[in-house]
């Protein structure tokens, strides 16, 4: 038995919730985030900057199918261009991206790590089980730390 209290505490609560264009741009990028395939051209795009034909053949999807989904990445700003010469590039849009992309996986190879038995409530330490470092990714060009911007 837990000693813990759960005594509501008025002071951790927010001053005030997000406004409701906020939250239909957070549900419409979560949205986007929902499809298998997005998400494999992300995973694509979090290792490496990749062109059209190579995220293509490293899917084993059409160059067709690839750019239909890359320009709605595009549209949201999740995922950006660099050209060079008559060939463009795609990357992870910025840091933030990046973030959520290493978070989400996280969260998913934790709750697979976890026993079925004791599912985590989100009260204990949000650091643990398996760490995603090893595979980050900085986009080219980025800084390692950004003062101000998105």
């Amino acid at each position: 038995m837990s000693n813990r209290s759960y005594v509501h505490q008025a002071k951790t609560t927010p001053a005030r919730l997000l406004d409701e264009s906020a939250v239909r741009a957070l549900a419409e990028t979560f949205k986007v985030l929902g499809d298998s395939t997005r998400v494999r051209l992300l995973d694509a795009l979090f290792r490496s900057e990749l062109c059209v034909q190579d995220l293509a053949d490293v899917l084993g999807l059409t160059q067709s199918a690839v750019s239909h989904q890359l320009r709605l990445l595009r549209s949201m700003r999740l995922v950006r261009t660099r050209r060079v010469g008559r060939q463009i590039f795609y990357a992870l849009d910025d840091g933030h991206i990046v973030k959520l992309f290493e978070q989400g996986l996280e969260h998913v190879e934790e709750r697979a790590a976890a026993p079925a038995a004791t599912p985590s409530r989100g009260h204990g330490n949000p650091r643990r089980g398996v760490s995603v470092s090893s595979r980050r990714y900085r986009a080219p060009g980025a800084s390692e730390k950004k003062e101000g911007g998105h």
